[in-house]
């Protein structure tokens, strides 16, 4: 998506840029394609976690502060307690990834 990035660098934060109709135009279509054509395999939020910290190289204890302590890790990757509000705000932060993803 070299052309949206181009566009996002030259608009920046400044939302009254001549540019910025046509970048709503250029993200909804991208938007659009991928609703339509990418299919995502459904994950539940324990199966994100797993995968992000392995991708991470990550082991419970460093997520025990964010989650609330290592039992708590535990029993949201055994799928014994799901995730909270926080514990997604701050797992989503710690990753970048939309919170949508521990949903």
């Amino acid at each position: 998506m070299p052309k949206l990035d181009e566009l996002l660098d030259q608009i920046g934060a400044n939302e009254s840029h001549r540019l910025m109709p046509l970048l709503d135009i250029v993200s909804k279509e991208i938007e659009h394609y991928e609703a339509k054509n990418l299919n995502l395999p459904e994950a539940n939020p324990a199966a994100v976690l797993a995968y992000l910290m392995s991708e991470h190289a990550l082991k419970q204890s460093d997520l025990a502060e964010e989650l609330g302590g290592q039992s708590f890790v535990s029993a949201i990757l055994n799928g014994k307690r799901e995730l909270n509000t926080r514990q997604v705000k701050a797992l989503a932060h710690r990753f970048n990834v939309s919170p949508a993803v521990f949903l």
